[in-house]
């Protein structure tokens, strides 16, 4: 079983989803001993955000690039090929201005590939990357979850289903823990729901 940790929180060693996920791997290394974790921090090591040259991956077989192009193709490549090696996915996702961090969305705008993660059909798209576990380590300084008002506003977990859904994963868990900025009980609690979510996840 191969497993692959990203990080994406820019917040260093003060981040409560690096912390989440750290405890996330470590448990499911516990349960699957024999479990070969590589980890991605794409706060540390973004890629590049897509233009004409990361686009490259997208031109047709045999098309002319120029060298940054092929630079560019070589990191979409590296990290897709991981992505599609891993049978778990454990993703650190912070709610950052009512979505994920940017640098986290370049490595999804970087797996999204045509013939790899998805086609195109008669049907409509398919996705190609089914069979994994992706755990969601969602956390939020509010709290969004508990109203109308608040889950319209979040376009964090509801964007990852989405996507993950898209490219054919359909096992999506979430580990959330919001409420951080709201004092220190809430944000006790908060880490207590996430030891709850984080115990069914890997039940």
């Amino acid at each position: 079983m191969k497993l692959l940790h990203i990080d994406s929180s820019v917040l260093g060693d003060n981040s409560v989803s690096r912390q989440l996920t750290a405890q996330t791997v470590a448990q499911w290394k516990a349960r699957n001993p024999g479990a070969e974790v590589s980890y991605l921090d794409v706060a540390a090591q973004a890629p590049s955000h897509l233009n004409a040259d990361s686009l490259g991956f997208r031109l047709p077989a045999g098309s002319a690039l120029t060298e940054v192009q092929q630079r560019e193709n070589a990191v979409s490549e590296a990290l897709v090929t991981q992505f599609l090696a891993a049978d778990v996915i454990v993703v650190g996702a912070p709610l950052y201005n009512f979505s994920i961090p940017s640098q986290l969305k370049a490595w999804i705008d970087r797996i999204c590939q045509v013939g790899r993660t998805f086609k195109y059909t008669d049907k409509g798209p398919q996705g190609l990357a089914g069979g994994k576990t992706v755990i969601v380590v969602s956390t939020r300084g509010g709290k969004y979850s508990i109203s109308e008002a608040g889950n319209a506003m979040e376009h964090q977990e509801s964007y990852l289903k989405t996507v993950f859904g898209f490219l054919g994963i359909t096992d999506v868990r979430i580990v959330r823990a919001e409420g951080l900025n709201m004092g220190p009980e809430v944000k006790a609690e908060a880490l207590g729901s996430a030891e709850k979510d984080l115990a069914a996840a890997l039940a």
